[in-house]
């Protein structure tokens, strides 16, 4: 999983929800992840970093992670107030949920591109388009009109974002495979573990479940008479699901 010319594209992200109770009050927490990797969440409680990892912390004590990580609840304090500015133009009512997702996509080549996108609610309000410097509004509403034409106004911010998703964070997921390398090139085997339900008198299902393993990627097949089962009503896959050890796992059933 470590950035080299074999490997997959790396993806950082930042997620962060806020809830504004009324007009003089923000919770707000976050997460970041380098794939399915935790990084550092953010305490709602004081808005202090939790790193997952001592590699995480020495990473973000590097390059423009640092200086943005000394100047983080600045940031923060500034999207609070921007918020109840905009809730006040748009006369919206308490409580607001807003949802914001940022960060980066790195290639083998080195290639990489950025992404920010706000939403309100539950629903996708407005995405900021890189190269454009701009905010467009992803739903007809006057909400997102307003406030992707407010943000697109504020040069120095589009400015900063476009340093921090295009530079800033390709530089960090770079720095972080660095530092992390043991934990993220490391490969677990999957455990493969069958067993039989009967969800009917006259139906047998069988379960393979498979865990434990990492990197992601894999593939669980069923074999009837040497020859793979294709896929059809009678199969059933879940998603794969990571694991507190930081491993995935996988289920796979099939009726007869």
């Amino acid at each position: 999983m470590w950035a080299d010319p074999e490997a997959e594209p790396q993806v950082f992200q930042l997620l962060q929800t806020s809830l504004f109770a009324n007009v003089s009050s923000a919770e707000v927490s976050g997460a970041a992840f380098l794939g399915d990797v935790p990084i550092f969440a953010l305490d709602p409680a004081n808005w202090s970093i939790n790193f997952h990892w001592p590699w995480a912390r020495q990473a973000t004590a590097e390059g423009d992670a640092e200086k943005i990580k000394s100047h983080y609840k600045l940031l923060l304090r500034n999207m609070v107030r921007y918020v109840h500015e905009m809730a006040q133009q748009a006369q919206m009512d308490y409580p607001l949920v807003v949802q914001i997702r940022a960060g980066c996509v790195l290639h083998p080549n080195r290639t990489s591109w950025g992404f920010m996108d706000v939403g309100e609610g539950g629903r996708d309000l407005t995405a900021f388009k890189m190269g454009w410097q701009r905010w467009e509004p992803l739903q007809p509403s006057q909400l997102a009109q307003l406030v992707s034409k407010s943000l697109s106004s504020k040069k120095a911010i589009t400015g900063f974002l476009e340093h921090l998703l295009f530079i800033s964070c390709q530089s960090f997921i770079l720095t972080l495979c660095r530092y992390g390398r043991t934990d993220l090139d490391r490969q677990e085997p999957p455990v493969a573990t069958v067993f039989a339900r009967t969800p009917k008198p006259d139906q047998l299902q069988l379960v393979c479940h498979v865990t434990g393993f990492y990197p992601r990627p894999i593939s669980v097949a069923w074999l009837r008479d040497g020859q793979e089962v294709p896929p059809g009503p009678e199969l059933n896959t879940s998603a794969i699901l990571p694991n507190a050890s930081l491993t995935q796992e996988r289920e796979r059933e099939t009726a007869g």
